[in-house]
């Protein structure tokens, strides 16, 4: 491939392709989440990292905290890391206005810049369908899954000083490609998130950022009982398997490299051929 000024471009990858760039990834709060899988992943490349996390959102769900607590966490991002990279964490409760300056300030204060925000967090549980819908349910979820959201992405592009390999990652979950029964606020509130994409790609571009938005289909963290995963598997995956954490991780970490610099405002699902109606 020629480039414009006669230069062959080298296609040879570099090992450590995110050295040197500072990652914030929010929701890295048990070693069983994507959040986690990325934060690895990230680290692997080269950056640093500033790891969010909100124990006290896991402790209220079924499948509880991380056991080893954010400690823990943290260690196995840290045994990862490239020689020189550093990782610092933070807790915070993303429903408050101010979190999301909060985190990246901190990020800035630790590292001096910003680089690439992977917005993993999401909140779970506590839903339902229509008819139990009320404000307080559907805002609460808004408040996390989307206005955080923004935000995050408002106080990301007011530190990012232009350089190359300005990147943001949404996360959502196949909202627009099938029903989530039971799930009417969390649904609308993710589903924000895919429509904003282009929008706020459109804006960023100006400064040299990208913005993606990955869609991880069903993904196995943990949450769903096990003869649930094992039946979804065998009808509904051709590969007869969820999601790995890993999976997801791998194509977030590879958004955040040049090698995606001329992809931005899409929404991307890494799902394995998950067939909603089952079937062969």
């Amino acid at each position: 491939m020629m480039l414009n000024d006669g230069l062959v471009q080298d296609p040879r990858r570099d090992a450590l392709p995110l050295r040197g760039r500072v990652a914030v990834v929010t929701g890295v709060s048990r070693r069983a989440g994507i959040g986690y899988a990325t934060a690895r992943r990230l680290a692997a490349y080269g950056a640093d990292l500033m790891l969010h996390h909100y124990a006290p959102h896991d402790r209220e769900q079924p499948w509880g905290a991380d056991p080893g607590g954010p400690d823990a966490v943290v260690a196995g991002v840290a045994e990862v890391l490239a020689d020189g990279a550093r990782v610092e964490h933070v807790s915070l409760d993303l429903a408050d206005p101010d979190a999301p300056r909060r985190l990246l300030g901190a990020a800035v204060q630790s590292f001096g810049h910003v680089d690439v925000l992977v917005c993993n967090h999401a909140r779970s549980g506590g839903d339902g369908p229509l008819h139990a819908q009320n404000a307080e349910m559907l805002d609460a979820h808004w408040a996390v899954n989307a206005r955080s959201v923004i935000l995050l992405t408002k106080a990301f592009a007011a530190h990012h000083d232009g350089r190359p390999g300005g990147r943001v990652v949404f996360m959502t979950s196949g909202q627009d490609l099938g029903p989530m029964r039971d799930e009417v606020a969390y649904a609308a509130s993710k589903g924000a998130l895919a429509s904003i994409s282009r929008t706020l790609a459109d804006e960023l571009a100006d400064q040299r950022i990208t913005l993606n938005t990955v869609n991880p289909g069903p993904v196995d963290t943990g949450y769903a009982p096990p003869e649930f995963v094992r039946r979804l598997a065998e009808e509904h995956f051709p590969q007869r398997r969820w999601g790995d954490p890993d999976d997801p991780a791998r194509l977030i970490a590879w958004l955040a490299t040049d090698e995606a610099e001329w992809i931005t405002g899409q929404v991307i699902n890494t799902e394995g051929g998950f067939r909603r109606h089952g079937g062969h």
